[in-house]
């Protein structure tokens, strides 16, 4: 039961608001079906399959509102959560940012689901991590890693005739693998909605040489190094930048975007000409329900533009502070990029250093989005085009800000976690110390 058609759904739905007695009543149903498989030291230590479906009833009176979830979808359990939500929304203060529902909308059908990928079964799941320990085993080493795929719909409907539904589905896979000395790791991670996109062979092997290749790593000085940034690496700045693509938290003073003075920096140019960055839930390689939580449709947007910020997030409370459209932040970011490989940018580098991936990241400072944190599990010396030994890795201070204005070329983009993200040849990024984890 835990994946509803549309139609299921929308009639659990119309019954559940059948019973409300509010002034006015939003609800969301949610499902999920799935399995995943863990492995470590070369064996695998868990296995599961889960299955679930909860409803969450929120209810409103004047600017009061209460919310009661469930997990039984029998008629006395719905008249019960629905009736619990309106109990709690009485005894709830006002809230002072309170926005009315909306009617209905219209919604594009996003490119989110993906029949051979809801059909993963258990053996298909072993056989997959089947093809990761051949890898391992192969060459002595030790693995560690976690499959997980996931079948879900989200839908939400409310009072005002509001209703929007969408099924995705999703496949993840990740693994570090070491040498058994503990001296070399490497890792890999990837994630699609489409099962035939997820080679855990070949991530494995990736994952595999860069363990062998890192063991043995040399120290060399800390300072400011031209670096090739692997996508997951990329990944992990940008990460932290767009939390700030926030139109209220930059008008309010609290982010990088803030201008001083007030106001915030759309429009100013903050990035290399060469950076644009878009999100749209219909991309065939990172699609996204085309809603949000609020029923917001969620349309294709560009945020940077040849450098130039365009547009910041607006809540529908804050949107209609400021005399503007909701604009709701889509996670699921594309960054334009090159027709180059990691390959020819490594060979395109006189001298520099290869990150496979930065972790423990902690902000510094919010209004410069200065970062820290450390590389980890594979990093190398270039020089003249060549990857020649590995080095120990290191503590970095950065900005993605100022990482984004010194851009000296764009690879081909690769889809990572939820986005598109080219590998990136950057100049001047600041190493500020060594570590001796490895």
């Amino acid at each position: 039961m835990a994946i509803l058609s549309k139609e299921e759904a929308q009639a659990i739905l119309k019954k559940v608001l059948s019973f409300s007695k509010a002034d006015s009543c939003e609800l969301s149903l949610n499902g999920s079906d799935g399995g995943n498989i863990r492995y470590a030291r070369n064996a695998v230590s868990t296995a599961g399959q889960i299955s679930k479906m909860s409803l969450a009833v929120s209810s409103t009176f004047g600017k009061k509102t209460g919310m009661a979830t469930i997990n039984e979808f029998d008629d006395e359990s719905l008249k019960k959560v629905v009736a619990r939500s309106e109990e709690l929304a009485k005894l709830a203060p006002e809230n002072p940012e309170f926005m009315p529902l909306l009617g209905p909308q219209q919604y594009a059908d996003a490119p989110t689901f993906n029949a051979k990928t809801a059909a993963i079964t258990p053996d298909s799941r072993a056989e997959m991590v089947g093809k990761s320990l051949q890898v391992s085993k192969a060459a002595k080493l030790e693995a560690a890693g976690f499959l997980e795929n996931s079948t879900w719909f989200n839908a939400i409907m409310n009072s005002k005739n509001l209703f929007a539904y969408n099924k995705s589905t999703d496949i993840s896979f990740s693994v570090t693998v070491r040498n058994q000395e503990g001296t070399g790791s490497g890792y890999i991670e990837q994630r699609f909605n489409d099962l035939d996109k997820m080679d855990t062979l070949a991530l494995s092997k990736i994952a595999a040489s860069k363990a062998t290749g890192s063991a043995g790593a040399k120290a060399i000085e800390p300072g400011k190094y031209t670096v090739i940034l692997e996508p997951l690496a990329a990944s992990d700045m940008l990460g932290n930048m767009f939390r700030g693509f926030d139109a209220r938290s930059a008008d309010e003073g609290r982010s990088f975007m803030s201008k001083k003075g007030g106001g915030t920096r759309i429009g100013e140019q903050l990035f290399s000409e060469n950076v644009n960055i878009y999100s749209d839930p219909m991309n065939p390689d990172v699609p996204t329900a085309a809603w949000n939580n609020d029923g917001v449709p969620i349309n294709k947007t560009q945020w940077i533009e040849n450098g130039v910020v365009k547009n910041l997030s607006y809540s529908r409370y804050w949107a209609e502070q400021k005399g503007v459209k909701p604009l709701p932040f889509n996670r699921s970011i594309v960054m334009e990029g090159g027709t180059q490989s990691l390959e020819e940018l490594i060979k395109s580098t006189e001298k520099g250093i290869l990150v496979t991936r930065f972790w423990y990241i902690r902000s510094v400072d919010p209004q410069t989005l200065l970062l820290t944190g450390l590389t980890r599990d594979g990093t190398f010396y270039i020089e003249n085009g060549e990857i020649k030994f590995p080095v120990k890795n290191f503590r970095f201070n950065e900005s993605p800000v100022i990482m984004l204005n010194n851009v000296e070329a764009l690879g081909k983009p690769v889809r990572t976690g939820n986005g598109m993200i080219p590998p990136m040849k950057i100049r001047d990024f600041t190493f500020t110390s060594l570590s001796d984890a490895i």
